[in-house]
């Protein structure tokens, strides 16, 4: 079977029309609240943007057909997440969590889960429902794996047999959607939970669905310095109660956690690509115009020449190899964990350094905020922190596959499926807790 990078003429659409979408409907909206001091209020401004994103079905794109969503492939959405993110990553991220929220319901939830609320996503076109993904915690989740029950998750959720209820106690930081359009909470919270206060993270964690009104949680918006057009918040929970049917993943939930971040790996890679790619389009452009006070344009200087050639190979290696992991995790049924970790950390890191790099094409004229490049260095300082954190657990889930006897040089190459299993959790793991 040959190996080829020609887009479909279906791929090509998506293309041009979330190119347009983005040039016309989100970059203005963007740039507004890119600039308003209240994180919330700018959150809020982009619902118009929100709802005709959902108009054109992209908040449902990625979900699968038999309950109503685009079920279009990683590799498409890609293609129009690079559209969209080359503008603004932080709009394109509310979409991408009400991925984290849902894609779970697939592998672990019931029918009447799924039913319910991945149907309630795919039917929406007026841009109404929000979805959170609620694992991050303030004290750091990178070893939800630990073996101790006194590390890594910490949101409790106590089995009331009696009442057939689930009681939430405890506090999550940094989710995003989470709070809703009003911080009255998003229709529903996919959250990790402690359901065993005695075991370690591969037997104690699970998932359970929080929908919007739960008595006992309160949300408090984080005032973040990049991605400002997408909500994150602390969620705090205190005697917050959600029935049993609402529990997925029981003694699973570490699985669910690392699948679900390999899931939105490449997602996250590829938006990473396209702030360097927005980052670049202004460079180029500048370089063929601005002479410096030179007898021509800068770009005919051989530094300036060769920087740009080395920015645009690392730029087509990133998206290249972001569509390779998208269509991996594709072919492998989502079990591409270790090179979609790598995907996100290699994109995450490179595309900090492209960004730079226009920055001194372009010069102390980067620094004008009238310019694009000031706002793309904050977004880029985002995509090696977030989606599971570059040096925590996108690098430890590589680790533990690769540690694996299955695992070989030619595993990527041949397309060979590992499935991932918590022999592969734990490396990595600080010390166990005295």
């Amino acid at each position: 079977m040959a190996i080829d990078f020609e887009l479909t003429d279906d791929q090509r659409k998506i293309k041009d029309q979330a190119r347009e979408f983005a040039q016309e409907v989100l970059r203005p909206v963007a740039d507004r609240a890119d600039a308003l001091p209240d994180p919330q209020d700018a959150f809020r401004a982009t619902k118009p943007v929100y709802e005709q994103a959902a108009a054109l079905g992209y908040p449902a794109m990625f979900l699968p057909a038999e309950y109503g969503g685009g079920g279009a492939s990683t590799v498409d959405f890609l293609i129009a997440i690079e559209e969209l993110c080359a503008v603004d990553p932080g709009f394109p991220t509310t979409l991408l969590v009400n991925g984290l929220a849902l894609m779970p319901l697939l592998q672990w939830g019931t029918e009447a889960q799924r039913e319910r609320w991945i149907g309630a996503a795919a039917a929406d076109v007026r841009g109404d429902f929000l979805a959170g993904w609620v694992v991050s915690e303030r004290g750091g989740t990178a070893n939800f794996d630990h073996p101790s029950p006194q590390a890594g998750i910490q949101l409790v959720a106590d089995h009331d047999r009696a009442r057939g209820e689930y009681v939430l106690h405890g506090e999550k930081h940094w989710p995003c959607n989470a709070g809703g359009w009003d911080l009255g909470g998003a229709d529903v919270n996919l959250c990790v939970v402690r359901t065993d206060r005695r075991a370690g993270g591969k037997e104690a964690l699970s998932a359970v669905l929080v929908e919007r009104g739960t008595p006992g949680v309160r949300y408090e918006v984080i005032d973040t310095m990049a991605h400002r057009t997408c909500q994150n918040v602390t969620m705090t929970f205190r005697g917050a109660r959600v029935p049993e049917e609402n529990l997925l993943a029981p003694g699973d939930g570490d699985l669910l956690v690392n699948r679900n971040f390999t899931w939105s790996a490449p997602i996250a890679a590829m938006a990473a690509v396209a702030v360097a790619r927005g980052a670049y389009d202004f460079a180029l452009k500048w370089a063929r115009t601005y002479t410096g006070g030179g007898a021509g344009p800068i770009i005919e200087h051989q530094a300036v020449g060769h920087l740009l050639t080395e920015i645009a190979a690392k730029i087509e290696a990133g998206r290249y190899l972001c569509w390779k992991a998208a269509h991996y995790l594709d072919a492998s049924d989502g079990e591409a964990h270790a090179l979609a970790g790598m995907n996100k950390t290699f994109c995450g890191d490179l595309m900090q350094s492209v960004v730079v790099d226009c920055m001194r094409i372009v010069g102390v004229n980067a620094l004008d905020r009238k310019f694009p490049l000031a706002r793309l260095y904050r977004e880029a300082m985002v995509f090696p922190l977030y989606d599971a954190g570059n040096l925590a657990m996108q690098r430890r889930r590589a680790w533990g596959v690769m540690a694996d006897a299955a695992f070989t040089p030619d595993t990527f190459v041949d397309g060979e499926r590992i499935p991932f299993t918590k022999a592969m959790e734990g490396y990595g793991v600080t010390s166990e807790i005295g």
